[in-house]
């Protein structure tokens, strides 16, 4: 299908819906427009104190654009995918955020002749969350333009809602085409400039640690790097702050007494210091700034970063933990949960529900996202890599260099593992270098995933040129395995290899992977199978 003007406009307020098929679509003082260019459909909404929560394009698809052949569909997710991402059927029902692959065929199939993929999607970093539908008799596209759960109330503010893309892509693999339309959505990817890799502590430690466990893990990771040309780094997850994922963040635990001599220590080691943050958190109300109108209404254990107080905050805490602590990397984490109350798996339709709005109400929520990781990425300075966890990609493209694409791993349960971290391997790995570099999650090395899976996860990731982080658990490997842990550490340390997964398009958890132009074949089940059943 190629880009055209919808067929019908419907505008949702928070009293009425009103619909037109010529535009602009204009009632009161809200009015919605549309301007159609070779490149884009750029959608905007320009209103009064009348509060307009959703907009919805319908195309109905005409001669020659409803596809004749069998076809399957993948759609992204809000924020992390949670192992259920996925080509299907045509589903009318399903909410497919951000944007849609519509194609024929297999990837398994060298041949790519006759093979047409259809993108449908939107640029990175709109002002509304953008959400697609595809039927037997058209495509339709959702911008839930609320702040929070309440219309937003632009007073004579024209917001530009979203760009929309259609593209075509004939003759070439699914995956090919899907790699070339992120690229489209996002022009302007801000990546790192060096290949990130390492070592984190968390599928091991669990929160439990200290500043010498922190050392002895350095160690590993600086011994096992040593002489390569791109120091890798060590990241602090969660637990070296006063209370367990939460606040306040200049109050580190008696175990970490002093977090600037900590990262002068590893980075003297020879390896770059990295630390955990969850910036939106006051549970314990240890923030002693922070008065109540910082706090969401959704529910007062969390902020507000919609009142520019609040990103003050952000920018204080981040300068501290970059420009006095000396950290080279911040991993930002429950930035969507704590902004929505919802977790993607849960969202659907709508990523929050109804009936609460942030402090600046004449700002979208996307608005408002896209500001909170702008604050974070200007405090942290041009030198600081930012890595998103559960934060919604397609609003920090362009933002962070690096974002955590999928759910956790583990270094409890390797069927964890199976499901969330080849799951979003396999089928973001489009986004790679497009977007973001896009990190799919660690090999946790604990002891009880067994050492033949772990391998082959551990693979995979160092060859398919995105991120490898390993939290490894000292004493638990021996000499050959440490060795594949090493090898697989230098072959990241570059990410060069060029990987796809050619079985993505008919199950969520590819085995047949192309590397570097050889076919290589995983196995990623137990002898018992899927333990998702335990009587």
């Amino acid at each position: 299908m190629k880009l055209r003007m919808p067929d019908l406009l419907t505008v949702y307020t928070e009293s009425e819906s009103f619909s037109a098929s010529a535009y602009p679509l204009c009632r009161g003082d809200v009015e919605a427009g549309l301007s159609l260019s070779p490149d884009a459909l750029t959608v905007t909404l320009r209103a009064g104190s009348t509060p307009v929560k959703y907009l919805c394009l319908r195309w109905n698809f005409r001669e020659g654009e409803k596809r004749g052949e069998p076809v399957r569909i993948l759609g992204d997710h809000w924020e992390r995918g949670y192992g259920d991402l996925a080509w299907r059927g045509i589903e009318p029902e399903r909410i497919m955020p951000w944007y849609m692959l519509v194609s024929n065929g297999s990837d398994r199939n060298p041949d790519c002749a006759g093979r047409l993929t259809e993108g449908f999607g939107v640029k990175v970093r709109p002002g509304a969350m953008v959400s697609w539908q595809y039927d037997g008799a058209g495509a339709t596209l959702w911008a839930d333009v609320r702040s929070g759960g309440a219309g937003v109330i632009l007073s004579g503010r024209t917001l530009e809602v979203c760009e929309v893309l259609m593209e075509n892509y004939p003759d070439m693999s699914a995956f090919d085409a899907g790699r070339a339309f992120c690229r489209a959505m996002s022009p302007d990817p801000l990546l790192p400039k060096h290949p990130v890799y390492g070592s984190n502590n968390w599928y091991y430690a669990y929160g439990v640690s200290s500043h010498d466990d922190i050392v002895r893990d350095t160690e590993i990771v600086a011994s096992q790097c040593a002489g390569l040309d791109n120091p890798p780094y060590m990241v602090i997850d969660d637990g070296w702050q006063k209370h367990n994922c939460d606040a306040p963040w200049d109050i580190p635990k008696d175990c970490f007494p002093d977090m600037k001599a900590l990262a002068d220590e590893m980075r003297g080691m020879g390896v770059r210091p990295g630390i955990w943050v969850r910036y939106l958190v006051d549970g314990q109300r240890e923030i002693p700034e922070a008065s109540e109108d910082w706090r969401l209404a959704r529910d007062k254990n969390y902020l507000d970063p919609s009142n520019p107080a609040v990103l003050d905050y952000v920018r204080r805490v981040t300068k501290k933990i970059v420009g006095e602590w000396g950290y080279e990397l911040i991993k930002h984490d429950y930035s969507t949960f704590d902004l929505f109350g919802n977790w993607g798996a849960w969202m659907r339709g709508q990523v929050t529900k109804d009936g609460w709005a942030f402090y600046d109400r004449s700002k979208t929520s996307a608005e408002i996202v896209v500001n909170f990781y702008k604050t974070v990425r200007e405090a942290a300075g041009e030198n600081c890599v930012i890595i998103g966890c559960n934060v919604i990609g397609h609003l920090c493209a362009g933002l962070h260099e690096l974002n955590r694409t999928g759910d956790d791993t583990s270094g409890r349960e390797w069927e964890r593992t199976r499901k969330m971290g080849v799951n979003t391997l396999s089928h973001r790995l489009i986004q790679n270098g497009a977007f973001f570099m896009a990190d799919a999650d660690c090999v946790g090395i604990l002891g009880p995933v067994p050492w033949e899976k772990n391998r082959q996860w551990l693979d995979v990731l160092a060859r398919t040129g995105s991120p490898l982080f390993v939290s490894c658990k000292p004493g638990i490997l021996d000499e050959d395995q440490m060795a594949e842990l090493r090898a697989a550490w230098a072959v990241n340390s570059v990410q060069k290899n060029a990987a796809r997964p050619l079985d993505w398009m008919e199950t969520q958890i590819p085995a047949e992977w192309e590397i570097d132009g050889e076919r290589v074949t995983y196995d990623w089940f137990l002898p018992e199978g899927v333990e998702n059943f335990r009587p």
